[in-house]
């Protein structure tokens, strides 16, 4: 049996599990792959790392693990150097990890088509945000917005500068004012605020990453002033198929991840 699990805290609420078994079985590989999971923090990241028997072939890996990542791995794909993180680690025959930033993947397949001038707006700024730049530019942005509360955290500035993105940063309540494409990277309370920033039509594409509770304020709110709205789920599924490929070498069965997905969310 070859093991595979995401990792992080919390955890308990993590969809990866049920996203992967369901490609599992629909490629008929759910008798020779597990995958699981297991909560942990960053002190005992890199021990429970070593510990691991050739048994195991990948990781996913969400917050707080996607920087201390690196320090386990042998090697990391272009992308996740750009984003400064690790979501996804594979291991090698040789016993070594390589590591790997599927969210990227996930953003742009799901944004792919949705119009935009060459502009586009990030809602905050934190790791996902960084994930969200570098796929805005593989769709033709050159120049983001970022929309925060307070301060835009300088790793994230610096990823745009190494893009050579134009970056404007501006206050969370003005993020509706400009453009036809945003991005969404905000938890539940950040999300609320831009929801109360709404008071206009607006014309567009948002991407809210937020899956559950769907949907979301921000997604009723921006929905309701005309732009189309693109689930956080979708995201989410695209970046756990593309960890299926690496991890298994197969393509992943998108519409059966997505099925399950919906399902588990209905219920």
């Amino acid at each position: 049996m070859l093991n595979a699990a995401v990792l992080g805290s919390p955890i308990r609420h993590s969809l990866s599990p049920l996203l992967h078994r369901a490609a599992y079985r629909a490629l008929g590989i759910d008798d020779a792959w597990h995958y699981g999971r297991q909560e942990l923090d960053e002190a005992a990241f890199l021990p429970f790392v070593a510990g691991l028997d050739g048994s195991w072939r990948g990781l996913s890996l969400t917050m707080p693990l996607k920087e201390v990542a690196f320090e386990a791995a042998s090697d990391v794909s272009p992308t996740a150097l750009e984003t400064g993180s690790v979501n996804t680690l594979v291991r090698r025959d040789t016993g070594e990890w390589d590591g790997h930033n599927t969210d990227v993947h996930g953003l742009a397949t799901a944004l792919a088509g949705a119009p935009h001038d060459g502009t586009a707006t990030v809602l905050g700024s934190g790791a996902t945000a960084r994930s969200a730049l570098v796929a805005l530019r593989t769709l033709g942005v050159g120049r983001v917005r970022l929309a925060v509360r307070g301060d835009a955290r300088a790793d994230t500035l610096r990823v745009a500068g190494d893009l050579r993105l134009d970056v404007t940063v501006v206050p969370l309540a003005e993020w509706p004012e400009e453009g036809r494409l945003f991005v969404s990277t905000l938890p539940g309370a950040g999300g609320k605020a831009a929801a109360a920033a709404v008071d206009r039509h607006l014309d567009g594409t948002l991407l809210d990453v937020v899956y559950a509770g769907w949907p979301t304020p921000l997604a009723r709110a921006a929905g309701g002033a005309g732009l189309v709205v693109v689930p956080g789920l979708d995201m989410l599924v695209h970046q756990a198929a593309e960890q299926v490929r690496l991890m298994t070498g197969l393509v992943a069965p998108l519409d059966a991840m997505l099925s399950a997905a919906r399902e588990a969310l209905r219920s």
